[in-house]
């Protein structure tokens, strides 16, 4: 029996042991709190957001609070958009993020038509939203619509890929990316690509959800994201599981410390963060120069 026990711990083990090897060989990534291969990611985070898609402005009221708004209108503000702006919103499926640039320019360029001095360059303006997943792109599809944008040259959607950016080098003044970067398989691509794609003068802003490191209120946090934030999903979205990954990449997403050395490794000059509402989330910025 014992033996027989042994040769059966035995055989468990060497499967567990090859079962990392060929994580290993396959390149492994993080998946939440899981490893993945780096080939299965991209298609794991698809499926989580063609599964919130539907619902991804409400529940990010909902577990926000609303404050995400906030934070939004507080990285346009830092972009400082302008007319004739060539600009990239990465990761920014539904325009949460490219209306609030448009509805800057737009008010910029009405107060300069009240003055006599109409800008020309308005009608160069364009603000490419590209995100890897097409039902996140059909819902901001039809937000622009509702919001009378549909028509609207300025904005453009673009399927694409984070780390493969079909855009010329050197042809952006600006680069956003909202919640999105901790996604991507390959940050360090991820960079790069925006880096590429940049002027030289450009800027590149992330807004992403970050670390806490005040211990009261970690706590407190991390008992909202484990406990209420998927109860939440799948109260609201039919859908635990999405939500469940979320607060884990969140623990899985660098440092602001080490996100800023890793945006500084990919070029950039002048690297800094903001923490808002103590770390829960971070705007990170840099200059291509």
């Amino acid at each position: 029996m014992a033996l027989r026990m042994t040769s059966r711990n035995t055989g468990s083990m060497l499967s567990f042991v090859l079962s990392r090897i060929s994580l290993l060989h396959s390149h492994a990534t993080s998946f939440g709190f899981k490893e993945v291969k780096e080939e299965e990611k991209s298609k794991l985070v698809g499926n989580v957001f063609s599964s919130v898609a539907q619902n991804y402005d409400l529940m990010n009221d909902l577990m926000s609070a609303g404050l995400h708004r906030l934070w939004k209108d507080r990285l346009v503000s830092k972009l400082s958009p302008f007319p004739g702006i060539k600009h990239l919103d990465v990761a920014g499926g539904t325009g949460d993020v490219a209306f609030r640039i448009i509805d800057t320019i737009n008010s910029a360029t009405r107060t300069t038509i009240q003055d006599g001095l109409e800008d020309e360059q308005q009608n160069e303006t364009r603000v490419y939203v590209c995100d890897i997943n097409p039902n996140m792109l059909n819902v901001g599809k039809k937000r622009a619509i509702e919001r009378g944008l549909g028509e609207d040259p300025s904005l453009v959607w673009v399927e694409g890929n984070a780390e493969a950016l079909n855009f010329k080098d050197d042809s952006m003044d600006g680069y956003t990316i909202a919640f999105g970067i901790r996604n991507v398989t390959h940050i360090d691509k991820a960079l790069a690509e925006a880096y590429r794609v940049l002027k030289r003068g450009g800027r590149f802003l992330c807004l992403e959800l970050s670390h806490v490191d005040m211990p009261i209120f970690k706590e407190l946090y991390d008992y909202y994201s484990f406990s209420l934030i998927p109860a939440i999903g799948e109260l609201v979205a039919g859908d635990r599981a999405s939500y469940q990954y979320l607060v884990e990449s969140i623990r899985r997403f660098p440092s602001q410390a080490t996100f800023a050395s890793m945006i500084a490794e990919a070029g950039f000059q002048k690297v800094e963060y903001e923490n808002l509402v103590g770390g829960v989330v971070a705007i990170h910025s840099g200059l291509k120069f």
